[in-house]
């Protein structure tokens, strides 16, 4: 089995509505992705010759799902009175609603599920937090 990854960054904002402590409240990290692609043959010809899967394709797309979640407050949908959101559209502020917690947990799961849809050999996704905080999405 041949294994490959790559990974791509972004900042951004969450909370965690209905939590009991600090990340209750709106706060910022440097969100890592890290995907993994397997596969047991490689490609037999062309210019990807001997490739599992050509990194730039991969770079491409775990990059542009960075880049939309880049510099924005990424919140459960309806958790914020619908008031607040308002005000906070009306001021220019990137929100972004997800129909989940905003979790790495959830992250990993969501952003899997991103690169399956593109057809790509996706193993695992980690989601990292921090440098040292992450969560893990794989197949079975």
């Amino acid at each position: 089995m041949y294994k490959i990854k790559t990974s791509a960054s972004f900042d951004s904002a969450h909370f965690l509505a209905g939590y009991e402590g600090k990340c209750s409240n709106i706060h910022g990290h440097h969100w890592v992705i890290e995907a993994s692609f397997s596969g047991s043959d490689l490609i037999h010809e062309g210019t990807q010759r001997d490739m599992l899967i050509d990194f730039s394709d991969i770079k491409k797309e775990v990059r542009a799902i960075a880049k939309s979640f880049d510099h924005a407050l990424i919140c459960e949908v309806n958790s914020l009175k619908p008031t607040t959101m308002q005000a906070l559209k009306d001021e220019n502020f990137r929100m972004i609603e997800v129909p989940f917690r905003p979790t790495a947990e959830n992250f990993s799961r969501y952003f899997f599920q991103l690169l399956s849809e593109k057809s790509l050999p996706v193993c695992s996704v980690s989601v990292y937090e921090t440098p040292k905080n992450c969560a893990t999405y794989e197949v079975d």
